[in-house]
């Protein structure tokens, strides 16, 4: 079962009620596809906004939250895994995992410090580190470093909102840990209810940004809708999450589509908006997000066993529902799953 750090001061935590009431997407996208671009470190502008203001907050931003992280108990099956690997750590009785801050809920650094690392993917690096047996060592990276860094063994994992690819499996062994998704936000009263399909987007005017899978589907869509003799949406591109939020808070734009996890935290904590609908990341493929390691230095196994018991034991749906992501939990962890293929990713 999970257990709590026993030197933690107990924090008051989210109900799984409350959790899965929590519902996606800044313009972050760390791991989307075969890029990951990070737009900020702390809390969106209208989240902070919304607090000042005594909208009551669903997370604990302060660097008090990574004492109340879920654990869990040292799996046996795993620790005899990374014994017969002949895998060594980087540093001796430690994890070292890779992790850019980017955005909540996925990983930022603390509102009262430079240096504590939070979020989901802070805590499957916590679990993950637990279930091996070993201290967990979080090294905040830029996103762009941590591919030369797992290679090189000079980070032992990464957990960054990585989404498999086919182009990444040449270098990376992988273990799932959660669904990848994109969400379409708009105010929250909009008359729009529903985004499943491109027809839903018809004449509509969206935000997305620059690069990411979410352009590409956006991009194939308005191509569907012009052969087919309708209005195309309109594209509209902001420098960062701020601008897109003021956008749609004032009207300029119908809507957004970014990551699902980053946009559930921008829902919860502003109460300005809502979810209409969510599509796989690499629409039309499907593929995880997950924890990485180098390829084929024997660690990966021993990882998906003890993510497999985190699921079991209810650790894992713990960390979900602290950070409002029940909605991208997977059942069981896969080794090297289907990945976007490089034609699309």
């Amino acid at each position: 079962m999970s257990k709590q750090n026993p030197t933690a001061t107990p924090k008051k935590r989210l109900s799984r009620k409350q959790g899965i009431a929590i519902g996606a997407a800044g313009a972050l996208v760390l791991g989307a596809g075969a890029a990951g671009i990070v737009l900020a470190t702390r809390a969106p502008e209208p989240a902070l906004e919304a607090q000042a203001a005594g909208v009551e907050q669903p997370f604990d931003l302060n660097s008090s939250n990574a004492a109340s992280r879920p654990h869990q108990e040292a799996v046996a099956a795993a620790q005899a895994e990374l014994k017969a690997s002949g895998f060594k750590p980087v540093t001796a009785g430690k994890l070292t995992v890779a992790v850019a801050t980017g955005a909540p809920p996925l990983a930022l650094l603390a509102a009262d410090d430079n240096s504590t690392v939070l979020g989901s993917e802070a805590d499957v690096a916590q679990l993950i580190a637990d279930g091996l047996g070993l201290q967990l060592n979080l090294v905040n990276v830029a996103w762009a470093d941590w591919p030369l860094g797992v290679q090189s063994g000079k980070y032992d994992l990464v957990s960054s909102n990585v989404t498999v690819t086919d182009e990444r499996m040449e270098l990376f062994d992988f273990a799932s840990t959660r669904q990848d998704l994109v969400g379409f936000v708009v105010a929250k009263d909009s008359p729009i209810q529903s985004i499943k399909t491109e027809q839903d987007v018809e004449g509509l005017k969206l935000s997305v940004s620059s690069g990411t899978n979410q352009e590409k589907i956006l991009l194939q869509w308005n191509k569907d809708l012009i052969k087919a003799g309708k209005k195309p949406a309109e594209l509209v591109y902001y420098d960062d999450p701020a601008a897109t939020f003021l956008a749609l808070d004032s009207g300029r734009i119908d809507g957004y589509l970014g990551p699902n996890p980053t946009g559930l935290y921008q829902v919860a904590a502003t109460g300005r908006s809502k979810i209409v609908g969510t599509i796989e990341g690499g629409w039309p493929a499907t593929a995880p997000i997950a924890a990485g390691t180098a390829k084929g230095n024997g660690l990966i196994k021993p990882v998906q066993t003890v993510l497999n018991a985190a699921i079991k034991d209810g650790s894992y749906a713990e960390v979900l529902t602290r950070w409002g992501l029940n909605s991208e939990g997977i059942e069981h962890s896969e080794i090297n799953p289907a990945g976007i293929p490089k034609s699309v990713g």
